[in-house]
């Protein structure tokens, strides 16, 4: 058995098998209409007579030939292609519900054999690749069904300029990036998904509305049941510092355009964001859907590996097809290390579910030529396989550090303007230096804390409530200082920092943890006190 990997259309591919006398052949897509319209006009330019059975209809010649026949038992359906003389194709609508009879399953493949002598093939069209075992070696070909072409796409849009208001339709003549945008957000649907909703968009705005199209696209992710349609609630502009990380964003933003193919860009595969946790790496994410103006699909990887035994691999398969089925889009997978952590052990501890799931994965992630672009993120990357750091799995890996004091004005200027204040009343000085090596999740956290303690009080927030949160956190880098170093050592060699400033300069604190718990011995960066520049500030070798 054999799957479709060629670059070939679909209509291509199966003139080919019959050409080649593959007798039976199994055609996946959601879209009869379609799928038959293409086999009739091949079975047109090749002369055979085409028929389409349905339990409901029985068989219908639609190519070189008319008539129906009233059979609707599967097994005389079968009987009835046997039977049948000449050059000839036939197509079985939903036969895959019926393969869970022995006695079918049995008659598929002697027809199968059978067929081998003839010059008939037989094709089974289903939206679903599920059949049982015993016919894995006669099914001589699997073909996934290509979704609708951008001209298709586009075909199915014009179609309804007519009856657009004329401001519309001098919109689309003027502007030629207009129309490709709305063709981008379209593709993934099927053509009667995408020839709804774009009737839906004209008929709710009177024109082809961007957000419409995608909310047809939500639709199709929450049906998979496995992916989450996250909300672009985050902005860019949210986050703060990482300006290389987020430089590298921001070229790559039409990257995904025809006009980018035709510059000769390939597409981007992804980035890999690893680093200490509270920096940043899932807001960048969450943050990237809004700046691309891309869905973004979140993917739990608990949620692959939850079910039947052996649904884990259908599921990741699942997965791959839905991400794709929307693309252009973005795929986010938020700490990839607990997901994948134990693919050395998978042989002895689940059967090696696990190492297929991933092999499967990380196949795709190099293999990948639709335009989904991964966003994984890690917080260990010592639990990392070390296949997944390969190059070529990933375009680039960042590693985000603690913020540096720049980057920490930005993080507290953004989260005090969050809140409705104005960051030019607060003393900003010492909340830079009494938040050294906090994560950008702690700024955030210590003020909310302090605004909580404001409104209790009925004080409004100021600086010296949000000095006093801070002296009462103590930050992640000094409970796990040795895994940060071990981190920094990692990445020092190995990864891109997303901030260009890096963590070679930073303030010793006044007040705050260092005040309270002491100068440690082996902290982030050498002594408590030394290896500090003229400036008085302290200096780490990453």
């Amino acid at each position: 058995m054999i799957s479709d990997t060629s670059k070939r259309s679909s209509k291509g591919e199966i003139e080919d098998l019959i050409r080649a006398r593959y007798s039976l052949i199994w055609v996946t897509s959601p879209e009869e209409t379609r799928v038959e319209e293409s086999l009739k006009k091949l079975c047109v330019e090749r002369e055979m007579r085409l028929e389409v059975w349905s339990i409901t209809e029985g068989f219908k010649v639609i190519a070189n030939g008319q008539g129906t026949r009233d059979v609707k038992d599967p097994m005389k359906a079968l009987d009835h292609v046997l039977r049948g003389e000449g050059r000839a194709l036939y197509v079985l609508r939903d036969f895959h519900p019926f393969l869970k009879e022995p006695a079918v399953v049995r008659r598929l493949r002697d027809a199968a054999t059978e067929l081998r002598k003839t010059k008939k093939s037989l094709i089974v069209l289903s939206p679903l690749s599920k059949f049982p075992p015993e016919l894995e070696k006669s099914i001589s070909a699997i073909v996934d069904w290509d979704l609708p072409t951008r001209q298709e796409v586009e075909q199915a849009a014009r179609k309804l300029l007519p009856n657009a208001p004329p401001a519309t339709q001098q919109l689309v003549e003027s502007d030629p990036t207009y129309m490709e945008n709305v063709v981008e957000a379209a593709l993934g649907l099927t053509l009667v998904e995408a020839e709804n909703v774009f009737a839906k968009a004209m008929v709710r705005t009177h024109t082809f509305d961007l957000e419409t199209i995608l909310e047809e696209k939500k639709q199709i992710i929450r049906k998979s049941g496995l992916l989450e349609y996250y909300e672009h609630r985050e902005e860019f502009s949210d986050v703060g510092g990482m300006d290389t990380l987020k430089d590298w964003l921001v070229k790559r933003r039409n990257a995904f355009s025809s006009r980018a193919r035709d510059f000769g860009l390939p597409l981007p595969k992804g980035i890999l964001l690893i680093g200490v946790p509270g920096t940043g790496k899932s807001l960048t994410a969450k943050a990237v859907g809004a700046l691309w103006q891309m869905p973004l699909l979140r993917l739990d990887v608990g949620k692959i590996f939850a079910g039947l035994v052996g649904s884990s691999e259908e599921n990741i398969r699942t997965v791959i097809k839905t991400a794709e089925a929307v693309a252009p889009a973005i795929l986010w997978i938020d700490e990839l290390e607990k997901g994948f952590s134990g693919t050395g052990s998978s042989g002895q501890t689940d059967g090696g579910t696990t190492s297929r799931v991933f092999g499967s994965f990380i196949t795709w992630l190099q293999e990948k030529t639709t335009p989904v672009f991964v966003i994984a993120t890690a917080n260990n990357v010592h639990q990392l396989p070390p296949e997944l750091l390969r190059k070529g799995r990933f375009d680039e890996i960042f590693f985000c550090d603690l913020p540096d004091r720049e980057d920490r004005r930005s993080i507290i200027d953004i989260h005090i303007r969050k809140k409705k204040r104005d960051p030019g009343q607060f003393d900003m000085e010492k909340l830079i230096d009494a938040t050294v090596d906090y994560s950008g999740a702690e700024i955030e956290q210590a003020v909310v804390a302090a605004l909580y303690d404001a409104f209790d009080t009925g004080n409004d927030l100021s600086s010296d409530g949000l000095l006093h949160t801070l002296k009462e956190i103590v930050p992640l880098a000094i409970t796990m200082r040795e895994q940060i170093d071990t981190m920094r050592e990692w990445a020092r060699t190995r990864a891109r920092l997303s901030s260009s400033r890096g963590r070679g300069t930073q303030q010793k604190p006044q007040g705050g943890w260092m005040a309270k718990y002491g100068a440690t011995k082996g902290g982030l960066g050498d002594k408590a006190g030394e290896n500090t520049g003229d400036d008085g500030e302290r200096k780490l070798e990453l």
